[in-house]
């Protein structure tokens, strides 16, 4: 049997939004009670109505979740992150992987085009830009070229 969506609203009745607060409440504990039974992790529930005729809600009602949500609220608010924040220093990590990947691609792309035209005689199809970058990209290949050859030769001596 389907049942029928409801439309999520603030409901203006206070006796049927108690009702409906104590029900999704204990839905919500069960399924608590199932994810820290299924995945062997810790969790609890805290539940602030906005209400005054609750209270600060704890679930499990243990002093292991009352003394983890006391630690919470003791912490520094430098310590807290924010969404914006959160989102801000995920966008600058991205950001700093896609300039690390594009030198890489870059440097990929260079090496193909030096390997390219490895036996070619003659003018190469290759814009000005592409031709400084390879010959920086072929003087640091030289440079890391000859440091072996004098590594190996201080290893014969």
């Amino acid at each position: 049997m389907n049942r029928k969506k409801i439309k999520i609203t603030y409901i203006k009745n206070d006796v049927a939004r108690n009702v409906a607060y104590k029900k999704r409440r204990n839905v919500m504990v069960k399924k608590l009670s199932e994810l820290t039974t299924l995945s062997r992790v810790g969790g609890c529930v805290v539940l602030h109505p906005s209400n005054s005729d609750f209270q600060l809600e704890i679930y499990p009602p243990t002093a292991a979740a009352r003394s983890l949500f006391s630690e919470h609220k003791t912490l520094p608010a430098t310590r807290m992150v924010n969404e914006e924040n959160f989102l801000t220093q995920q966008i600058t990590e991205v950001i700093e992987q896609l300039k690390q990947l594009q030198v890489e691609n870059r440097k990929m792309e260079l090496t193909y085009i030096m390997y390219q035209n490895l036996g070619r005689e003659g003018p190469l199809n290759v814009k000005k830009e592409d031709l400084v970058e390879l010959k920086k990209l072929i003087d640091k290949e030289l440079k890391d070229i000859d440091k072996r050859i004098e590594a190996l030769d201080k290893q014969e001596d």
